[in-house]
């Protein structure tokens, strides 16, 4: 009749349907030295179960937090106030030349792109001048088509289908 019992606490639960009272019945009966040989598969388990439920955690916890100051964040941010300060105590200059890319006269701006456009087109020209070779494979694939001429006319002649 216990055997019984248990088989069924079990499968409650397995399906998560036990009371604890019901689950403190599983622990004590696994704990016994004798088991049901079909049961065994489950001693191990509940064995851990008893032995985690009596493990407690021995270290204080502390209910006030320490609170120390971290003077790292002020010179931080001190570094940055004075950063902001210098960035915005500068005053502009009449052209801005103190930015990089930018020119005061026109001629200047003008000289510069087309330098930058010069040195485009002759990197330009050298990568196009690699792939000329591909000029002798179309002249290749030209004589293929007379080939294909070729073919045509003598099925023409032979009134072949194929």
């Amino acid at each position: 009749m216990v055997l019984n019992n248990i088989e069924e606490l079990l499968e409650r639960y397995e399906n998560g349907e036990t009371t604890l009272h019901e689950e403190q019945q599983l622990k004590d009966y696994f704990s016994q030295e004798t088991v049901a040989p079909h049961l065994e598969v489950y001693k191990p388990m509940f064995a851990y179960f008893l032995q985690n439920q009596q493990e407690a955690y021995a270290k204080d916890l502390p209910l006030k937090p320490n609170r120390t100051f971290n003077y790292r964040w002020i010179s931080a941010a001190a570094v940055v106030l004075i950063m902001l300060g210098i960035y915005l105590n500068q005053k502009p200059s009449k052209c801005e030349e103190n930015l990089v890319g930018t020119f005061c006269e026109p001629q200047e701006a003008f000289n510069e792109v087309s330098k930058s456009l010069a040195m485009i087109s002759n990197h330009f020209n050298k990568g196009v001048s690699t792939v000329n070779y591909l000029e002798e494979v179309n002249k290749g694939t030209g004589t293929l088509n007379y080939l294909n001429e070729i073919e045509n006319s003598t099925r023409i002649i032979f009134k072949t289908n194929q």
